[in-house]
């Protein structure tokens, strides 16, 4: 008896949980997000986007949304990565970030995890976008 009523009550719960599309549209940037991608990305120019960057190179990340991460590599090159959904919380940069990957990459569809500093609490479990590379214009424009 009391299992057909936890399933009775688990069904609609799981129902409202898998209805609908997730939306994701990135939010509009603040101006001071603004600021900090314009400044990031000052004097270099997009290339195409890949799929995968090596991990050894990108210890530099910056938050700049909920929605982008900046992956300084060197100077010269910098990888912007749209998520592939929003990450609440990401753009405070309070939290602690893990990536979860699998070998010496860190590519797209890789998972971001979000953990709270000071209790070590789970947050949003976020997806790794394509990496576009920015590198500088070396024609002087």
């Amino acid at each position: 008896m009391h299992s057909k009523l936890i399933l009775a009550l688990a069904l609609p719960i799981a129902a409202l949980t898998s209805c609908g599309d997730v939306d994701s549209t990135p939010k509009p940037l603040t101006e001071k997000q603004s600021e900090l991608l314009t400044k990031e990305l000052a004097g270099r120019v997009a290339g195409t986007a890949v799929n995968c960057i090596s991990d050894f190179n990108s210890t530099n990340v910056v938050r700049v949304s909920d929605d982008i991460l900046l992956y300084r590599v060197s100077g010269n090159l910098v990888y912007k990565n749209t998520l592939r959904s929003s990450c609440p919380g990401l753009a405070r940069d309070s939290d602690i970030m893990v990536t979860e990957q699998f070998g010496g990459q860190k590519c797209r569809g890789d998972l971001v995890k979000l953990v709270d500093r000071t209790s070590g609490i789970p947050g949003p479990v976020c997806s790794l976008g394509e990496f576009v590379p920015y590198r500088k214009d070396k024609s002087g424009n």
